[in-house]
C-alpha cells in the first residue's frame, strides 16, 4: 500500500457494529453496557463509543472516571456512562458534573461520594457493589445492610439515587458462578427489603453473559466480545469477528525471508516467533522472528517491497486473530491489542 511505512491498526466500523448487534441479539432482554476500558481495547475509546452510541447502545462502561468524563464530551448527554474504580474526591466531583453513574464498592467510598454530592449540588447515581466471592472490592455480606441504609438515607436527603447493584464473577467454574449469583440475588433481595429500588442489576461480563443467560441481570457488561476478542481457549462466537487488523509493510527481501516493518518496539511479543502465521499476498506464512522494529516472515512467490502483511485480523489473507496470537504465548486476546503502543498509527474505516 502506497505510503505505508510502519504498522497500522485498522479499525472497521461495520465490523464493530455487526459485533454489537450480535451481542445485543444474544443478551436481550437484558440491556448491553459496552465496556471501552483500556482505550477501547486499543482501538480508541472515543471512536468505539461514538460507533456504539450511533448503533443504539445506551450504556458505556469506562472503568475510570477521567475516561468517562472525556467520553461525555465526545458522545454527548444521551448514553449512561458507568465508572467503577474507586477514585479521588476531585474526580468524584468531575463525575457528578458530567452525570456519570458510579460503581461503589466500599462504605468509605460511598460516604465520600455523598460528601461530594452535597458539596457540588449534583445528585449522584450509585450502583452498590456486593462482594460475591471474587474479592475484587465490594461490600461484604456483613457490611451490606449498613451500606444500603447509608445510601437510602442520602437518597432521602436528595444527595444520591441508589439505582443499581452489581458485582464481578470469577468465571472459574459453573458451580462457583452459581454460588456467586445466589449471594448477589440475596443481597438484592435484602436491599429491596430495606426499601431500595434497583432497576439496574449487573453481574456478568463477556464470557458469562454469552454462555450463561441464567446469570444475566437487567444489564450486562460486555467489552472484549464487542471488539471481536473471544475468551482464551473459548469457542468461536457466531456473528463476532475482530474489529481491527494490524498491517505492516514489507521493507526488504532477504533470501527466503521477508522483513516487515513492525516489532517488539510497537508492542508485539517477541515470543510469537515460530508459533503463529501471518497473512500475506501469497497466503498464510510463518512468522519467524520478532525484533525491536522488524519481523521476519517466510517469503512467498512474487513478494515485493511495499507489500502489505496482516499480522493479525479476520483471516482475509490467512492471518490469525488477536485471540489466537495471545493463546500461542499464554495470554488473552485483549493483551495483544492493548499492548500496541501509541506509535502504531490508528486508521478508521
Amino acid at each position: 500500500m502506497a505510503g505505508l511505512n510502519g504498522p497500522v491498526l485498522r479499525a472497521d466500523e461495520a465490523v464493530l457494529r455487526a459485533n454489537i448487534a450480535a451481542v445485543q441479539a444474544r443478551v436481550t432482554p437484558a440491556e448491553l453496557m459496552m465496556v471501552v476500558k483500556d482505550d477501547g481495547y486499543g482501538l480508541g475509546a472515543d471512536w468505539a463509543s461514538r460507533v456504539a452510541v450511533d448503533a443504539g447502545v445506551g450504556w458505556l462502561g469506562t472503568y475510570d472516571i477521567p475516561t468517562a468524563v472525556r467520553l461525555r464530551a465526545a458522545v454527548g448527554p444521551q448514553p449512561r456512562l458507568f465508572a467503577w474504580v474507586t477514585s479521588s474526591d476531585e474526580e468524584i466531583a468531575a463525575a457528578l458534573h458530567a452525570h456519570i453513574d458510579l460503581g461503589v464498592g466500599s462504605v468509605e467510598y460511598l460516604e465520600r461520594v455523598i460528601v461530594q454530592a452535597d458539596a457540588t449540588g449534583f445528585r449522584a447515581r450509585i450502583h452498590l457493589k456486593i462482594d460475591t466471592g471474587l474479592h475484587r472490592n465490594g461490600l461484604s455480606a456483613e457490611e451490606w445492610d449498613d451500606g444500603v441504609r447509608i445510601a437510602l438515607d442520602a437518597q432521602h436527603r436528595g444527595m444520591i439515587d441508589l439505582v443499581g447493584a452489581w458485582s464481578h464473577l470469577a468465571e472459574a467454574s459453573d458451580a462457583e458462578d452459581d454460588a456467586a449469583q445466589a449471594r448477589f440475588l440475596a443481597a438484592v433481595t435484602r436491599a429491596e427489603t430495606l426499601g431500595a429500588r434497583l432497576p439496574y442489576q449487573h453481574l456478568t461480563a463477556s464470557a458469562a453473559t454469552w454462555e450463561r443467560p441464567e446469570l444475566r441481570g437487567t444489564l450486562v457488561r460486555v467489552g472484549a466480545f464487542c471488539f471481536g476478542v473471544r475468551s482464551a481457549d473459548g469457542p468461536d462466537l457466531p456473528g463476532i469477528a475482530p474489529a481491527a487488523e494490524l498491517v505492516a509493510p514489507v521493507r526488504r527481501i532477504e533470501g527466503d525471508e521477508v522483513v516487515i516493518g513492525a516489532g517488539s518496539f510497537d508492542g508485539l511479543p517477541s515470543t510469537l516467533a515460530r508459533r503463529v502465521r501471518v497473512g500475506t499476498p501469497g497466503g498464510a506464512r510463518e512468522l519467524r522472528s520478532v525484533g525491536i522494529d522488524e519481523m521476519r516472515v517466510e517469503a512467498w512467490q512474487g513478494a515485493s517491497v511495499g507489500d502489505e502483511v496482516v499480522v493479525f485480523g479476520r483471516g482475509r489473507c490467512g492471518e490469525e486473530s488477536p485471540t489466537t496470537l495471545a493463546e500461542a504465548v499464554g495470554t488473552v486476546g485483549e493483551e495483544i491489542l492493548c499492548r500496541l503502543t501509541p506509535g502504531v498509527r490508528r486508521e478508521y474505516r
